[in-house]
């Protein structure tokens, strides 16, 4: 008998279909001819917890840190015992396995763990599934492939898992007994994902709380030229008062030679005219998708996530959603039309952009060596019935297929202008831009354009027809949103500081991965260390108290980033993870012995930041979020654990620690410590 085991029960029940014969259901199962497909519910198998190892642990001290497993133990999640016994029974009826995980390196080791964990020895194949529909899993089934050759991937996987445990149990037990000795009663949970991300929103707050508006003064001229009129701005020379960005400091300078400009003639010195060609938006990866929906739409990450997750799975409109890639295979060129057809006819949004693609035209999105896993989001031809679609699923379908459509239209063609007046000894700009062709830019909304200038020459006269000075501030940054927060944990090399990693990052390390982005966030704001205002995502006095008692390194992204690059080349070069673990223990030990009592108490004192959200009094209806990792829940690996520090009280003051003995504790509550 031939075992497949799928990730989920969907994945599963795609496997089936596409497989020739009727199905047969069984406990846990489904039959059709010689092979048997089974599935996991997301993560069966966790990271066993301290006490496992030593009762001991299950007491937190600080004379017990650090933690070190070895051997390390997986044992099964306490509502994944059922599943795990028919995985067993079956293997020992199995002939030969199919490991149909997702198509990623979670998905690479949440099947194979299993394998490992139930010594299964037999042939194993890969199956990989982008699309749940039946002409693609049937595809997929006629190019298995042998398991050994994802074997970097899966010890990438395996590392990233025990690297996650030690330093988010080890830091977590640091702090939350520092905390407990400084007056702080919860836990205080400490990852090496969502605690960066908390230092990119702590930060940001810090900025627009010392923020201090300065005035600056700008002055205009409307222009008479010869074949139109037009508004230019002063450009003030360096014997003006001005900062550092060249804005004018004082309003004396603008309102003087305001007064004298009326009916002054001036020249067109300098005139730049520059055609461009501007290529369509690629298709979307999530994180991309999430970032245009978010400002689109005000849906948050995880809205989005279990939007591309329904689609995917309930409605098979669209490939796996969980990519981090822009880009399409070169065979899903020619196909492209009868799936766009399909996706697009007979809805009002959507055909008229159908009808003005030319399917002849080939983008650079179509490009074999910018994809590895997985490929962009992309319809995948399913005729949708928009009235079983929520309206969020639709909005989200649309912009995945207008952004695959848009390949199918020429480029953007503009024409923009910079023009230098000189009127009275003094420099005035005006700029413009013209749409030559509109290619692309018709299916994509955006802000309105500089208004085109009039046909200008160099040299011709120019007479000033009114003048204004107008008054202005600096502005504060922006709070972070959804999108935005999104967009920096995707482009964290902007954020670094330090310049010699800062060269060492590729444009793709990014904090965390398409998979766990949303749920990052999401996990912040349970444990009470974001919370929503509007659409703004801002610290929590908690939240703020955390980062400041923390190492600086703790709460930035270098070190996150770095780790990612490591795993990637484990997954890519086959190298051996020891070196990154044993130089992760190092660390560990440093950032240890930073753990001080006077430092998180004065954090706890000065912390600024909002007061967290009063809990709900109805019971939450959110899913259990996996703990073990301090990564951030995520919808895709299920979980039957709670995290402890989604009980943290999120107060910055209290007592109840103060009688016991410094250096150890007992949390209040009975559940396992997290990551």
């Amino acid at each position: 008998m031939r075992l497949i085991i799928a990730e989920k029960p969907s994945l599963a029940r795609a496997i089936a279909d596409a497989l020739p014969g009727q199905s047969r259901r069984s406990d846990g199962a489904l039959t059709v001819g010689d092979t048997t497909v089974t599935w996991c519910l997301g993560h069966l198998l966790e990271q066993a917890p301290p006490d496992a190892y030593d009762p001991a642990l299950k007491q937190w001290r600080l004379d017990h840190l650090p933690i070190l497993p070895d051997p390390w133990r997986l044992m099964p999640r306490p509502k994944a015992r059922g599943q795990l016994a028919v995985i067993r029974r079956l293997l020992k009826e199995a002939s030969s396995v199919v490991h149909a995980g997702d198509p990623d390196r979670e998905g690479q080791l949440l099947v194979q763990e299993v394998l490992d964990y139930l010594k299964w020895r037999g042939p194993v194949a890969r199956l990989l599934v982008n699309d749940l529909n039946r002409p693609a899993v049937v595809k997929a089934l006629g190019q298995l492939r042998d398991n050994s050759e994802f074997q970097a991937l899966y010890r990438a996987a395996e590392t990233r898992s025990r690297a996650d445990w030690l330093y988010g149990i080890n830091l977590t037990r640091a702090w939350t007994l520092t905390g407990r000795q400084a007056g702080h009663d919860g836990v205080l949970s400490v990852g090496r994902v969502q605690t960066p991300v908390l230092g990119l929103v702590v930060r940001r707050d810090a900025e627009i709380a010392a923020f201090r508006p300065r005035p600056f003064h700008v002055l205009w001229v409307d222009l008479a030229v010869e074949h139109g009129q037009l508004r230019a701005w002063w450009q003030p020379g360096e014997h003006n008062p001005l900062d550092d960005q060249g804005r004018l400091l004082e309003r004396g300078p603008a309102e003087a030679l305001a007064a004298r400009l009326p009916g002054s003639q001036g020249t067109l010195t300098s005139l730049n005219a520059k055609k461009s060609r501007q290529a369509a938006p690629l298709p979307y990866s999530l994180s991309a998708l999430q970032v245009d929906a978010a400002r689109r739409y005000k849906l948050s990450a995880k809205a989005v996530l279990d939007t591309c997750q329904s689609l995917y799975e309930r409605h098979k409109l669209i490939t796996y959603p969980r990519s981090d890639c822009r880009y399409l295979p070169a065979a899903h060129h020619g196909p492209s039309r009868q799936a766009l057809t399909h996706a697009c006819q007979g809805d009002a949004t959507l055909g008229p952009w159908l009808a003005g693609a030319d399917f002849s035209l080939r983008s650079k999105a179509f490009n074999d060596a910018k994809v590895s896993a997985h490929h962009a989001l992309s319809p995948t031809g399913t005729r949708p019935d928009f009235s079983r679609l929520s309206a969020s699923e639709a909005n989200v379908f649309r912009l995945i297929a207008r952004n695959v459509l848009a390949q199918f239209y020429p480029p953007l063609e503009t024409r923009e202008v910079k023009a230098e007046f000189t009127i009275l000894e003094e420099r005035f700009r005006a700029q413009g831009r013209e749409i030559l062709a509109p290619g692309w830019k018709p299916l994509f909304t955006t802000r309105d354009e500089a208004p085109p200038l009039p046909p200008l020459r160099e040299g011709e006269p120019a007479r000033v027809q009114e003048t204004g000075v107008e008054d202005r501030e600096t502005r504060p940054p922006e709070p972070f949103t959804d999108a935005s927060l999104i967009k920096a944990m995707m482009n964290i090399a902007r954020y670094v500081q330090d310049p010699a990693v800062k060269r060492t990052l590729r444009d793709s390390d990014g904090l965390g991965t398409e998979a766990t982005r949303a749920g990052i966030i999401e996990t912040l704001l349970d444990r009470g260390y974001l919370v929503r205002q509007q659409q703004a995502l801002r610290a929590t006095q908690t939240g703020h108290a955390l980062i400041n008692a923390l190492p600086e390194a703790v709460g930035r992204a270098e070190r996150t980033a770095l780790w990612e690059q490591r795993l990637t080349d484990i997954a890519e070069t086959g190298s051996d993870p020891s070196p990154f673990l044993s130089g992760l223990v190092e660390d560990l030990r440093g950032l240890l012995g930073a753990a001080d009592a006077g430092r998180m108490r004065s954090a706890l004192s000065d912390a600024r930041g909002v007061a967290p959200a009063a809990p709900s009094a109805a019971p939450s209806k959110r899913k259990p979020r996996r703990s073990g990792t301090g990564k951030g829940a995520t919808t895709k690996r299920g979980s039957s654990k709670r995290s402890p520090t989604q009980s943290a009280s999120g107060k910055t003051t209290g007592t109840s620690s103060g009688r016991r003995k410094a250096g150890t504790s007992k949390p209040r509550s009975k559940k396992t410590d997290d990551a």
